[in-house]
């Protein structure tokens, strides 16, 4: 069963272009159930494990502490993987079926303030290339809402800086073509022509890197690099925050919708699937709309 992990991990990497962070989720998740069997002495092979064995191994993490959404995402990953071995015929009957995931308490997305992203976007020093391609990903997060995952992932065949696009690859290897404002055009167009070609100097090898942004040594930016420096320049602007690399994308889709966009124009900005998961911004709105009347008008401020 190990070896059919390895190949579902290939397969969410290879076909589904999972992130490494989603991988590495299933990773950790699948490895856990596989003991617990392990523990158990079930075998999927022999046909042992059906819906009251993940209903059994769900209850002993939940008794252990598991929070909710813990618990909501392992069943998750158990899911994809007996659908992926249901599909190989490596199982008959997906022991996921009917199991239903734990109601999560709905939170809203954070995001930041106009006045915070202003001061997040004048943090890099432009006058270093690090600093250039730092200013550089902020503006095209906040411009575009795209994942971190999708920013490394660009290519500069991907940008058409003329048109004011860029061609991203989403989840499922799905494509979109997501739009850059002024600000964010600006900001890439200065990061291509100088900071880059700094950047891809100190490159050893000597080697042509497509990838659009470059860590100092002139390879191509990881996810993880990306969430440092988020981090660094996060903490200068808010502590109020937990801080997340989707909060510029939570940011992105927000203030869209608060200056008039709709919805379905911000999900397909996004990439979602589906509108059920855009919707959650018109809540923010509607709650930010009552942070506002509750300050601001004279009645409400009498009832408290």
């Amino acid at each position: 069963m190990e070896q059919e992990l390895d190949r579902f991990i290939n397969y969410m990497q290879a076909v589904r272009n999972a992130s490494p962070h989603t991988l590495r989720g299933y990773a950790t998740d699948l490895a856990q159930f596989l003991g617990f069997l392990e523990d158990e002495e079930l075998s999927t092979a022999r046909g042992d494990v059906d819906s009251r064995t993940v209903r059994r191994y769900l209850a002993r993490l939940q008794k252990h502490g598991l929070g909710k959404a813990s618990t909501a995402r392992k069943l998750a990953s158990l899911r994809a993987f007996f659908k992926y071995l249901l599909r190989k015929q490596l199982i008959e009957i997906n022991p996921t079926i009917g199991l239903s995931s734990p109601k999560l308490d709905k939170r809203l997305p954070k995001f930041l303030r106009p006045e915070q992203i202003e001061a997040l976007l004048q943090r890099p020093d432009t006058s270093d290339p690090i600093g250039g391609r730092d200013v550089a990903i902020l503006e095209v997060l906040y411009a575009t809402g795209v994942r971190v995952s999708e920013l490394v992932g660009m290519e500069l065949k991907d940008i058409d800086l003329h048109a004011g696009e860029i061609r991203v690859l989403g989840k499922g290897s799905k494509e979109r073509i997501t739009l850059i404002g002024r600000a964010a055009h600006e900001a890439l167009a200065m990061y291509l022509n100088r900071a880059r070609t700094k950047l891809l100097a100190k490159r050893k090898d000597g080697a042509d890197e497509q990838a659009v942004f470059l860590n100092r040594d002139g390879h191509r930016l990881t996810a993880r690099s990306v969430h440092r420096l988020l981090d660094k320049h996060f903490g200068a602007v808010s502590d109020e925050l937990k801080i997340s690399p989707h909060v510029l994308r939570h940011t992105f889709a927000t203030h869209m919708l608060e200056n008039g966009a709709d919805l379905r124009s911000i999900q397909e900005l996004l990439g979602h699937a589906s509108i059920s998961t855009t919707q959650i911004y018109a809540h923010v709105s509607r709650e930010r709309l009552k942070q506002v009347y509750d300050s601001a008008h004279p009645r409400a401020l009498e009832e408290h």
